[in-house]
């Protein structure tokens, strides 16, 4: 049976799947590499780790495996990131990374003096900190030098395609997060390169999520042991590349995702801009389109409370009984802990515990950390519905998906029934599957997705459930009452 390969660039680390035509999954494993803090706020990552991670991934997938299977490689990748190549190929910085809070200054000139409604009608979306025109910006003002030197700007997934293939190109839903894509019309915007001091020539050529866009280069097919004549697909952002996975394709799915960060993605057959500008209007893999709410800190926000302050790994440990307290927990968490996108898109915000008592226990800090990433992503989809999209129930993918209790509070707070795809791979398996219709082994992304995604267990919202709305209220008074001292500290 002919395999495929899905490459997952995340924040942290890389993941990597072998999977065949019928979607089961043959070898994986998982690179790290470094982030960089240069400041406080500020995000970075060497591509050339990237590419080094990628060549110990993929040697280590294949070994022992039948080489000769293999017909295609794509991608999910983080998305935002800047890239910068010079003349010769050769890296101009490290990247700039979607998290990093670096362009308030460039963000508040996008929007306010080059104005939302302009961006708007050239992208779809406006401005936020984490997206590759703000750093553009910043780059061309902080860095003019390396500026200068500029050649092709891209996306990191699309680093890889580059070292892999020698493919200058990126996808349609990837490209979305650029801020330089009229989204609508699937093209770069002329208006925004002239905002940005860019020539469309710095871009890379568009594709949609599933084409191929060239095969390996014969020294990297060489090196693996395959054969030059496999085929690499464009790929997608993470988030499109995760949609897919769980079968979140054609006209209103739903996917909540919990990882790094968090995001609610609501899945459209035709273009809709975001009204209300909290939410991300972009193209999804599958040819058609989505609108996205992002949370900066997820499953981060759990990680860093567990390992870093209780200094502890036992996360099922932490969790246990804590059922007890549902709707019941006085104590609330913002879970801005690295600025917050949607839908206050603010860099300055922070995270904080409120509501504590003498009484306060270990165990209502922690649910309420889980609870405060749910009413962010709450948040996420009340924005929806004020875009007039309303999803019926959600798919749940993530690191924080496998917690039977954040389980249930999605389901609870977001009164939507949740839907656990048998594969929890997320966008390397996507990445996987859109290989697959690249290669021809399926006409369509909805065609792969019907014949490969199986759900196995749904969590349905518990009726008394609704103590929650009091709760989600109350949350919501927060962010507005401390933004200034946000703003101040």
């Amino acid at each position: 049976m002919n395999t495929y390969i899905g490459i997952d660039l995340g924040t942290s680390s890389a993941k990597f799947l072998l999977v065949a035509e019928d979607g089961a999954i043959l070898a994986q494993n998982t690179q790290s590499y470094a982030v960089i803090y240069p400041q406080s706020g500020w995000s970075e990552q060497d591509p050339q780790e990237w590419f080094a991670a990628a060549m110990r991934g993929l040697e280590q997938l294949l070994a022992g495996q039948d080489k000769s299977a293999v017909r295609g490689i794509s991608f999910g990748g983080q998305m935002h990131g800047l890239v910068a190549l010079d003349e010769n190929g050769a890296v101009i910085r490290p990247c700039i990374l979607w998290n990093d809070g670096r362009t308030e200054q460039q963000t508040a000139y996008l929007n306010r003096i080059i104005g939302k409604e302009t961006l708007s009608a050239c992208t779809g979306n406006i401005a936020f900190a984490g997206f590759t025109a703000p750093k553009i910006l910043w780059m061309k003002q902080q860095e003019p030098e390396n500026f200068k030197r500029i050649a092709k700007i891209m996306l990191p997934k699309d680093y890889l395609a580059y070292r892999l293939s020698g493919a200058f190109c990126t996808d349609y839903s990837d490209a979305s997060g650029t801020l330089l894509l009229d989204v609508k019309n699937r093209r770069w915007s002329q208006k925004m390169c002239d905002v940005c001091g860019i020539s469309e020539q710095m871009l890379p050529s568009l594709h949609e999520s599933f084409a191929p866009v060239g095969t390996l280069r014969a020294e990297i097919a060489a090196a693996l042991g395959l054969s030059p004549a496999v085929l690499v697909c464009a790929g997608a952002g993470d988030n499109a590349a995760a949609a897919v996975g769980t079968g979140v394709v054609g006209e209103g799915g739903c996917n909540v995702s919990l990882g790094t960060s968090g995001t609610l993605f609501v899945s459209s057959r035709g273009y809709r801009e975001d009204k209300v500008n909290a939410l991300h209007s972009f193209c999804h893999a599958d040819g058609g389109w989505h609108l996205l709410g992002c949370i900066l800190s997820a499953a981060g926000c759990n990680v860093w409370w567990t390992e870093k302050v209780l200094q502890t790994e036992n996360f099922d440990g932490e969790q246990a009984g804590l059922d007890a307290f549902l709707g019941k927990n006085e104590v609330y968490f913002l879970p801005y802990m690295m600025g917050e996108r949607s839908p206050h898109n603010d860099v300055n915000a922070r995270s904080a515990f409120l509501g504590m008592r003498p009484d306060t226990t270990r165990g209502q800090m922690t649910l309420a950390v889980l609870e405060g990433v749910t009413f962010a992503l709450r948040d996420c989809l009340e924005a929806a519905k004020m875009n007039g999209v309303a999803p019926p129930r959600t798919m749940l993918c993530g690191g924080g998906a496998k917690s039977a209790l954040w389980r249930r509070l999605v389901a609870d707070i977001l009164h939507l029934p949740v839907d656990l795809p048998q594969t929890e791979e997320g966008p390397a398996f996507g990445a996987a599957m859109l290989a697959m219709v690249g290669c021809g082994a399926y006409k369509s992304v909805a065609e792969a997705a019907a014949a490969i995604v199986r759900v196995r267990e749904t969590v349905e919202p518990d009726p008394a459930a609704r103590l929650y709305d009091d709760r989600y209220e109350t949350f919501r008074t927060f962010y507005p009452a401390l933004r200034s001292a946000f703003a101040r500290m």
